[in-house]
Parts: structure tokens; sequence; C-alpha cells
């Protein structure tokens, strides 16, 4: 065969984030079609779909992190996180801070044991310092984002979440695709640019403003406010993820979703959105 007529094999079609963007596409219309209708004829079902989402997500991070060198309290996190974001049903936030609380007493004590009670604990600081980090990063945060089900118009407060931080990763990516030539943090993050930030709260208030109106029938200026805040978090929450691949030398904390990664690189700007969602919507709806 002609080595000029010879065709190399198509690789998916990738954006410049470095992804197939195809798959990222349908995997994620899929699960935005899953909550939908979720919180549409099933709400309470939102609790086993989070906590089976963190419990996932836990164990990713934790493989990730002991990859790195860090000994994380595995199982500790992954009961303690059950126990954050089930007992928020019945208590509320008492129940979240309790079993957190609790999460964080067993890990210091599985730490210190973990070798038997006759033997010193290695690097025991530096491995129960990234377990109480996890305890705070995933479960913690993602109590808040199941507690909103149990509020007033519960479906359309956690829709309200999912929609702005869609509008702002749709708009900070349009305009960083099509304006961005100034980074924002090129030692943490090298693609999101300022560009894209002003595109992300332009997008993201917008959508706030909306879900604030049509799903909660509330004040527009509700939006006005949660919109900015919420952005600005979902972008700090992206670059603490960024920043822990970063040190840990990967790209992806998994690949169980084509075109995304792992669960986690799905959920680093939701989480800390999810807690200031709740916290905007608690103090003025």
């Amino acid at each position: 065969m002609d080595k000029a007529s010879a065709k190399e094999p198509e690789s998916p079609r990738k954006s410049r984030a470095g992804r197939d963007l195809p798959a990222a596409i349908g995997v994620g219309v899929a699960l935005g079609a899953t909550i939908i209708l979720i919180l549409l004829f099933a709400p309470r079902l939102w609790y086993v779909v989070v906590a089976l989402a963190f419990a996932t997500a836990t164990w990713e991070v934790t493989k990730r992190l002991r990859g790195g060198g860090y000994d994380v309290a595995l199982w500790p996190l992954i009961i303690g996180g059950q126990a954050m974001i089930w007992s928020s049903w019945p208590w509320g936030t008492t129940g979240i801070l309790v079993a957190f609380v609790g999460t964080i007493l067993v890990i210091m004590v599985w730490k210190l044991l973990a070798q038997g009670i006759s033997h010193a604990p290695q690097n025991y600081l530096r491995n129960l310092a990234a377990s109480v980090f996890v305890a705070a990063w995933l479960p913690l945060l993602a109590s808040f984002g199941v507690l909103m089900v149990n509020q007033d118009h519960g479906a359309a407060r956690v829709a309200t979440l999912m929609i702005v931080v869609v509008c702002s990763d749709v708009g900070g990516y349009a305009a960083g695709v099509l304006f961005g030539k100034h980074p924002m943090a090129p030692a943490i993050s090298p693609k999101k640019s300022w560009e894209g930030l002003v595109g992300s709260l332009l997008v993201g208030t917008t959508g706030a403003v909306c879900s604030v109106i049509f799903l909660l029938d509330n004040r527009w200026w509700v939006g006005l406010v949660l919109g900015p805040v919420l952005v600005i978090c979902a972008t700090l929450g992206d670059l603490v993820e960024s920043q822990v691949k970063r040190d840990l030398g990967i790209k992806d904390m998994g690949t169980l979703l084509p075109g995304h990664g792992g669960i986690m690189d799905r959920l680093d700007s939701l989480l800390p959105s999810a807690f200031i969602v709740w916290a905007v919507l608690t103090a003025l709806l």
C-alpha cells in the first residue's frame, strides 16, 4: 500500500481542554437528564444519588492521594461521609456537624492505631491532615447539596444550583475559547482566562436571576446576589482541584466518565457551590 494513501486512524475530536468533546457532551446530557427526572418525580432519591456519587468520589480521591504518598483513612471517610449526608435528612445542619466531628475523631484514632498500639505511626500529622481535608472537601460540602431538597421548593433549589453551575461553565468555556488571551492563574490552571471568568459571571448571573424568578418564584435581586458569589466560588473550587491534581502529578481523579475523567472531576465546582446556594437562599428567601 502506498504510504501516501494510508490513512491514520481518526482520534476522537478533542476540545481545547484536551477532552473527547462528543463523549463529554453525551455524558453531560445524560447526567443532566437523570438529575432533572429525579428532581421532578422523586426528589428524595437525590439522597441516594449523592450518597453513591460521593462514596465513589471519596474512593477516587483516596486512591490518588495514596498513590501520591498520603496514607488516607479510606473506610472512616466513606462511612463518615455517608453519615454526614444521611444525617442531614432528619437532623439538618446539626446532624451534619455531629457526623463531621465524629468522623474527624474516628480518623484521629484510626491513624494513631493504624500500625498497632505498640508501634508509633509514621507521618501521622501529614496523613491525618490529608484525611481531614478529604472529609471537609467532599462529604461535608456535599451534605449541603442534599440538605436543600428538604427545604421549601427543595427540588427547585437543587435545580438552581445545577443550572447556575452549568451556565457558569458554559459561559466561561465559550468566552475563553472566543476571547481568552489573559491567563487568570497560569501556574495552577493555564487554560483559565480572565475573559472566561467574565463570561462565567455574565451567563452564570443570568442563569441565577432566571432560576430565582421562574423556579423559586422570588425576587430577581436574589439571583443578582447569588450569581456572582456562586460563580467565583465555583471557579475557586475548580482551581483547588487543579492544584491538588498538579501536586499529585495527574490529569484526572478517575476514568469513570468518558470525556470528563472521574466523578470528582465533575464535582469540583459543585462542592463549594452547594454550600453557597444553601447559605444564600436560606438567608434571603
